[in-house]
């Protein structure tokens, strides 16, 4: 698989990614993940693609002192930075379709914006089901359709006319889980008959457009893609052509629904 399909990132990246993707985009999401896997005081919990921590340490301070949190990711780069904000917690290198952890370990595994770029989805979902113990939760959060998404749509379209279909397919690749059905048909194909899937709205906000296609492409899987006159063609592009996401106050406002889809083991 190609790097944007995985959404593998080097050490560069994942310190942009952590100090501009995670406050614009992935830190609102947390609490409502946390919240639809139940974690609370005490619980044992895994964050499965975890990136630099964000989810997993919302989680490791809810199960407090008595509990224990694991954050895994395939990533070095982003445990590194991982590493650096939260020594405190258990980071862990791994494939979400071949967890390192017994059956029955966990209270609550969660996954934030991960699922999508597994190499094997329906494995992943088995996975975090084997380690889950019984009566435990799981909770997965995946993007709606980029049809939903208006900006990264006209993200996805100035790259295809600058640079082609395969540059865009890096921004479309985190969408391709938006389709309600498609994903629904995951989790029954992985033996979980008992998943819920609720859409909530969310709003991604970066300080202007620069920032913003900064943020994109600098702490993403097009950082070693677009060499500095591409990237500066796609500043001046971008810059007339997503005005429309600009609020009165200058700063960048952008629609970001996603679905949460929440299962109990039985």
């Amino acid at each position: 698989m190609t790097k944007n399909k995985t959404g593998q990132v080097p050490q560069s990246p994942a310190e942009v990614y952590d100090s501009f993707f995670v406050p614009a985009i992935f830190q609102g999401w947390t609490s409502r993940v946390a919240d639809a896997a139940m974690v609370s005081s005490g619980h044992r919990t895994l964050d499965v693609a975890c990136g630099t921590g964000a989810l997993t340490c919302e989680v490791a301070h809810r199960v407090g002192e008595n509990g224990f949190t694991t954050g895994l990711d395939l990533n070095e780069g982003m445990l590194d930075v991982a590493k650096r904000k939260a020594p405190e917690i258990e980071w862990r290198q791994g494939r979400a379709e071949n967890l390192p952890f017994d059956s029955d370990s966990f209270d609550a595994v969660v996954c934030q914006f991960g699922l999508m770029f597994f190499e094997d989805q329906q494995a992943a979902i088995k996975e975090m089901l084997r380690v889950l113990r019984q009566d435990g939760h799981m909770a997965l959060a995946v993007w709606d359709s980029l049809e939903n998404t208006p900006g990264y749509a006209a993200i996805a379209e100035l790259l295809k006319t600058l640079f082609g279909d395969e540059t865009a397919n890096a921004i479309r690749a985190p969408f391709e889980l938006g389709d309600k059905q498609v994903l629904r048909s995951l989790f029954t194909d992985a033996a979980v008959d008992n998943v819920k899937i609720e859409t909530h709205e969310g709003t991604a906000h970066f300080p202007s457009i620069r920032s913003w296609i900064y943020t994109e492409i600098k702490g993403w899987v097009l950082a070693d893609v677009l060499d500095d006159a591409q990237y500066q063609q796609l500043l001046q592009a971008a810059e007339n052509e997503l005005q429309k996401f600009v609020t009165p106050d200058g700063t960048v406002a952008v629609r970001s629904p996603a679905h949460i889809a929440t299962a109990t083991k039985n």
